[in-house]
């Protein structure tokens, strides 16, 4: 997939998500507000924070997208996972602030009886935010985007509160007012538990996290089936955005010219580059492989 075919892609998924959200938190303002609930207009007002999510990462899509220039050389994919930390921060915000609404509702007893048409808003709203979760998790994992990943979990954050606010509001409808606060506090935990994972996700990211093992495995297997790849002695990678970003040292024969070492080099990175779609740019350094040699680094 060609990379302006990736954003493209990204981009359609989040826009979907942004204006399904505007028409749910217009109908779960109205439905909370007409329908006596304020579970439902909470829900409402959660949908409106979602807002300066959904929107940062609409832009931070833009940013990504731009190719490299003389400021930036590893490009602007990091736009990505600063997103998702935006996000991460909002769903925790989101958990935190439910929570302590349900636990002032019940030390005040601050129970209400509902209409129908709140019960209808939260199942509506439940169904169509599983259904935008399961879309944007697909496309996220198929372009390993970090913002839509987390765009993803933020709907399904909201699927999980509506679901809370929806044993709630027919609890308190059939007259068990505290099951409302009761069940939103519940859920408050899930919440803040992808809102940890998502956290935890971006500022690995940020902080030049490795990508996981099997996928340097799988790079060191392909370069060593290079000919004229002896071994390779060092491996690194890190995520920019929907990028990965490959270090390699390989061991080679020290006789070989260096149009030779460059080829060989050029074959490894060119089947990199066809094996693994999500690679943005391989950096390859050669070492002699008859010789010990110590690595010049800092870090």
């Amino acid at each position: 997939m060609q990379r302006n075919e990736r954003f493209d892609k990204a981009e359609r998924i989040i826009q979907v998500g942004f204006w399904v959200n505007a028409v749910l938190m217009v109908m779960k303002l109205a439905a909370g507000y007409w329908g006596r609930s304020d579970a439902v207009f909470a829900d409402g007002i959660e949908s409106a924070c979602d807002f300066i999510a959904i929107g940062s990462t609409m832009v931070a899509l833009k940013l990504g997208r731009q190719p490299y220039d003389e400021q930036h050389p590893y490009g602007h994919g990091r736009a990505e996972s600063l997103a998702a930390l935006l996000i991460s921060l909002v769903i925790c915000a989101t958990g935190v602030w439910i929570f302590g609404d349900a636990v002032q509702a019940i030390l005040h007893h601050d129970f209400k009886s509902p209409g129908w048409i709140a019960v209808a808003a939260a199942a509506l709203t439940i169904i169509i935010k599983e259904w935008l979760y399961r879309f944007s998790t697909a496309t996220g994992r198929q372009l390993e985007s970090p913002s839509l990943l987390a765009i993803a979990q933020d709907h399904r954050k909201d699927a999980l509160t509506s679901i809370a606010t929806l044993v709630g509001v027919i609890g308190a409808f059939l007259g068990w007012g505290i099951m409302d606060p009761l069940a939103a506090a519940l859920t408050s935990f899930f919440i803040l538990h992808i809102g940890w994972e998502t956290f935890r996700g971006a500022t690995h990211d940020l902080m030049d996290g490795s990508v996981h093992g099997e996928y340097i495995q799988d790079v060191t297997s392909l370069a060593e089936a290079v000919e004229h790849v002896e071994h390779v002695h060092e491996i690194r990678a890190r995520r920019s955005g929907q990028y990965i970003i490959i270090d390699l040292k390989l061991d080679m024969d020290p006789e070989m010219t260096v149009k030779q070492s460059h080829d060989v080099a050029t074959e490894v990175k060119r089947q990199i580059f066809e094996r693994f779609h999500n690679v943005g740019d391989v950096m390859i350094h050669i070492n002699p492989h008859d010789e010990e040699h110590d690595d010049l680094i800092r870090l």
